[in-house]
């Protein structure tokens, strides 16, 4: 059974990510195993793992704002540090609050 809609989160996903995810399933989930075929360290593995679940939240909890939703994009990808994306994040909300009142 072909699946006939793609979840929202995997396609958003880069194809190195979703490559990266299938290799790991087919390891049954070893870390370990994965180190070994990417000739990587345990740790580098994890950071990998942390990385693409933090996408996968990002994509599922969207705040119904395109606009932080691609600062965050930005900040798992490492194209921004963490301390700018809040720091835009905040000032976005506070403008976006100001122009409610």
């Amino acid at each position: 059974m072909a699946i006939d809609i793609v979840p929202e989160w995997m396609r958003e996903l880069e194809e190195e990510d979703v490559n990266f995810i299938r290799n790991f399933i087919l390891a049954s989930g070893s870390l370990k195993e994965i180190a070994n075929q990417y000739n990587v360290s345990y740790p580098t593995v994890r950071l990998r793992i942390d990385k693409i679940i933090q996408k996968i939240r990002i994509s599922e909890s969207r705040e119904n704002d395109p606009y932080i939703s691609l600062i965050k994009r930005l900040a798992v990808n490492d194209k921004i540090d963490f301390e700018t994306a809040k720091l835009l994040i905040n000032e976005y909300k506070k403008r976006m609050e100001r122009g409610n009142e």
